[in-house]
């Protein structure tokens, strides 16, 4: 039997307009504790983005995307996030917030590739 680990995840959202509350998924933040790993992969629908917004800063979006990929890789790409484990890069990610990029809640399940898990979340519910 595959030994499998509990892994946690959250959607990184959309929010083109935060006032009118449309949105939609652009990503996904994965965070296994047992092998210390957090990744995010993102995917900007951008003929979704147009549709709710026109006027949408698409290389804005782009931008706070790939800031979410980022820190989750850490080292210097992270920022102030650099030397923050797995967890605390996690948690911060999580964290509520009224951008235009936000993160949805956490769900929870058990995985034993979580590097695998990553990739087929965002096929399952970004692509």
């Amino acid at each position: 039997m595959t030994q499998r680990d509990v892994f946690e995840y959250a959607l990184v959202r959309v929010v083109p307009r935060v006032e009118r509350g449309e949105q939609f998924n652009a990503g996904v933040v994965v965070y296994c504790r047992a092998k210390a790993y957090v990744a995010a992969r993102t995917h900007l629908d951008e003929g979704k983005l147009r549709a709710l917004d026109p006027a949408a800063d698409v290389e804005g979006i782009r931008a706070a995307l790939r800031a979410v990929e980022r820190i989750c890789e850490g080292g210097e790409a992270a920022g102030q996030a650099e030397r923050d484990d797995a967890g605390r890069r996690f948690r911060w990610l999580i964290a509520p917030r009224s951008t235009v990029v936000q993160p949805g809640p956490v769900h929870t399940g058990l995985t034993a590739d979580p590097v695998a898990e990553v990739d087929r979340l965002l096929d399952l519910l970004v692509r």
